[in-house]
């Protein structure tokens, strides 16, 4: 998946927490989102809190398609909570490979 369609895809699914995710499409979003919001915030620093309010819903969702692409649950991202050891899981957990059949959360996209 290239940089544009997993962009395109996290905006066209941004509320929706069903499906999967495949490594590709988190990475490329999260790197759009951190990228935008550093360079707003040499614009402006409200204009990159709105910006980061704006990519929250479809992060968390993108985030949580990308674990049931691990046949895990989209409550794990509260593991984010817990300061360094929590974000240092998930990081570990977005990282690993999905599950390559079917699962509780459906097929694997393409």
């Amino acid at each position: 998946m290239s940089f544009t369609d997993a962009i395109k895809a996290c905006f066209a699914k941004y509320a929706d927490f069903n499906g999967r995710a495949k490594r590709p499409e988190y990475w490329w979003f999260a790197l759009f989102c951190f990228v935008v919001a550093v360079l707003l915030e040499y614009v402006s620093s409200p204009v990159s809190w709105i910006f980061s309010l704006a990519t929250l819903l479809p992060s968390l969702a993108v985030g949580s398609r990308r674990l049931h692409d691990m046949n895990k649950s989209g409550w794990l991202l509260l593991i984010g909570i817990i300061p360094i050891l929590g974000w240092i899981y998930l990081i570990y957990l977005l990282a690993q490979p999905g599950y390559a059949g079917d699962n509780q959360y459906g097929s694997p996209s393409v």
